[in-house]
């Protein structure tokens, strides 16, 4: 598979797939509006035959997930398999992943019944549909975890990747997160910042966050973070071209720290800044800090 498209193919199709509730439909919308011929639910049989007429002057996004008449894992592998054969067609797959808690909460507020467990509880058909799309998930070309993420930031997400007009290098998105809770999907790089000092043992500083000057300015401080922050960036801009050589249209970087609040939010912050003055197109997101803002959202709305 490409892991951008190919300007020069014939036929560029995007597939867009996941389980439900993870925001395909969000996702659709926004290909849409950058201009791509967007087929929703397609039956698998008939996607080939897109690419037997001339070509129609834009890419194509096609949504599919298991609502499609004929769908099976097995068949869509094939699919993918197919046109990556065929050097007429240029082909990206974008799986929109979500974790369990946040699709089973998504199903709750909107008591939609699940299409595999129509007569069941929504958890169970949630759970077969995460299995049954475990072999695409391991195919796609951009993994996009969606269970922080408001319509609004998975739009502004895939307009990063997939707006040509906007600029043809990598797009780079640059993540904070808590160890706690785990690295998040879909990163190709992570770096562990818990040896910097934590501002989180001075109480002037305890409550704030890793945007915030005073913080960064005691994070930087430290006597490591000069070597390290400048082996960093000769690291990124020696890899970041190589990338682009080998076709990847985007690149994720994560920085992880105790609670993803200071440390990794100010390293993330700083390197979002400098990769941007150079001219890369970069997007910064602080899951921690975004769950924490939700959490108060919602709780303020009751």
């Amino acid at each position: 598979m490409t892991a951008e498209l190919e300007v020069s193919a014939d036929h560029q199709l995007v597939l867009v797939t996941g389980p439900s509730g993870a925001g395909r439909s969000t996702a659709i919308d926004a290909l849409e509006d950058l201009g791509f011929e967007v087929i929703d639910n397609l039956p698998l049989s008939l996607v080939p035959r897109l690419t037997d007429g001339a070509p129609i002057g834009r890419p194509i996004a096609l949504g599919i997930d298991v609502r499609n008449r004929d769908f099976n894992s097995t068949a869509l592998i094939e699919l993918i398999d197919q046109l990556t054969r065929d050097p007429r067609v240029s082909l990206e797959v974008i799986y929109l992943d979500c974790s369990t808690s946040e699709l089973i909460r998504r199903y709750s507020q909107t008591r939609r019944r699940h299409p595999l467990a129509p007569m069941e509880t929504p958890t169970e058909g949630i759970n077969r549909e995460i299995d049954l799309l475990a072999p695409i998930r391991a195919r796609a070309d951009h993994l996009i975890d969606t269970s922080d993420m408001s319509p609004h930031e998975l739009k502004a997400e895939i307009g990063l990747r997939f707006d040509r007009n906007d600029s043809e290098r990598m797009a780079v998105s640059v993540q904070s997160f808590s160890y706690k809770r785990g690295l998040p999907r879909g990163l190709d790089m992570v770096f562990d910042c818990r040896f910097l000092a934590n501002p989180f043992w001075q109480p002037e500083l305890r409550t704030k966050d890793g945007r915030d000057a005073d913080v960064a300015s005691y994070i930087e401080a430290d006597p490591r973070f000069a070597e390290f922050f400048q082996k960093l960036q000769d690291l990124l801009f020696l890899l970041l071209p190589a990338h682009i050589s080998e076709g990847k249209a985007h690149l994720a970087i994560g920085f992880g720290c105790t609670g993803g609040q200071h440390r990794s939010v100010a390293v993330a912050e700083k390197l979002g800044n400098v990769l941007a003055e150079a001219g890369w197109p970069v997007s910064k997101r602080h899951r921690e800090l975004e769950r924490k803002a939700a959490a108060a959202s919602e709780k303020a709305s009751r």
